[in-house]
């Protein structure tokens, strides 16, 4: 069996495949590793088959949806997922087939109401069910901690002992355990009576991941992130410097129109001699009013350089094809001691 694990801070992702047919999957894969996991694939002489997800993420953002557009293979999750780009939905019993490998599903609720387990050959691809040394938590989206006890004490702890447990996640750069050492030294699995373990699950007082919201909101939609829609308009939009929008603004050249995206209050404080307010949230409203010559050459700026990106990427789609972003923005013009002109500008 071809195996590898990625590691992405705490999350961890898997590549297995079947060392005869060079056929694989990649499993929990995150966002931000999808270079590498096709490198990986290319170095190991494998082909992708499946993009398997054991769960709907709540700590990280999945690559699978990204990676089946760009690689045309199926997304695959367990058929409670609320995802509507989930192609292969599997239930409890059945297998995914890699060649000569099968990777059995068992169903395993509690973390949250769509978590599975995969078994091939001597691991077991817990997800966040069971972790080194831990339980994946129940105080999410669909969590239920009555549910995580019979998953573990009823499904997954009454596997072959020695099987290897790789979980979606570990902070501690484990890379593995196995079933016997977690029955045997992890403090959550102590509490075997239901009663207990299902208080105790109810009583842990954790923080929340970080941008939960926008992971939820992405994995379970298939939309994109604010990274990558940055990203995007990044690879799309030209940028000037603010060396170069200051020579240009002491010059007063007449064919550069400085379009400041924020807010009046913000302009008003303090904005770039000779540039027009045109807020991010009024742009497509007041474009054709604010701007009709779509042959002009408009630099946007804002307070951090993310949200002018975005607003030359947006002109850029509107015909406004000279469109360009300023690289920084009006918190580095200030501290750069660069001119500002406050109030409303004549």
């Amino acid at each position: 069996m071809i195996f590898a694990q990625i590691a992405t801070g705490g999350c961890q992702s898997y590549l297995v495949g079947c060392g005869e047919t060079r056929a694989a999957a990649l499993i929990d894969p995150e966002l931000s590793q999808i270079d590498h996991y096709l490198a990986l694939a290319a170095q190991e002489g494998v082909r992708i088959r499946y993009l398997i997800d054991t769960h709907t993420h709540a700590d990280h953002f999945s690559a699978t949806k990204a990676l089946a557009q760009q690689m045309k293979v199926p997304v695959v999750m367990h058929r409670a997922s609320p995802a509507p780009f989930v192609d292969m939905r599997l239930g409890d019993g059945e297998m995914v087939v890699l060649g000569k490998l099968r990777l059995q599903v068992l169903h395993t609720p509690g973390h949250t109401a769509d978590s599975m387990c995969l078994q091939v050959e001597d691991r077991l691809f817990t997800g966040d069910t069971l972790l080194i040394g831990g339980t994946g938590r129940t105080d999410l989206p669909s969590g239920d901690p009555e549910a995580l006890y019979d998953s573990l004490f009823n499904r997954v702890l009454t596997l072959d002992p020695s099987l290897k447990v790789n979980p979606a996640h570990d902070y501690k750069g484990r890379t593995h355990s196995t079933i016997a050492d977690e029955i045997a030294t992890n403090p959550r699995l102590q509490k075997r009576e239901r009663e207990a373990f299902v208080e105790m699950m109810r009583s842990l007082s954790l923080t929340m991941p970080t941008h939960v919201t926008e992971a939820l909101r992405t994995n379970m939609s298939g939309g994109k992130t604010v990274a990558r829609l940055l990203a995007e308009a990044t690879a799309a939009v030209p940028f000037m410097s603010l060396v170069e929008l200051k020579a240009r603004v002491e010059a007063r050249e007449d064919n550069l129109i400085v379009l400041d995206v924020r807010e009046r209050d913000a302009y008003e404080a303090g904005h770039v001699p000779g540039a027009r307010l045109l807020p991010r949230g009024q742009l497509e409203l007041r474009v054709n009013q604010d701007l009709p010559d779509p042959t002009r050459r408009i630099l946007t700026c804002c307070e951090l350089g993310y949200i002018s990106t975005l607003a030359a990427s947006t002109l850029r789609d509107m015909g406004f094809l000279h469109a360009v972003a300023l690289d920084g923005g009006m918190k580095a013009w200030r501290e750069a001691g660069y001119p500002l002109n406050t109030g409303r500008e004549a």
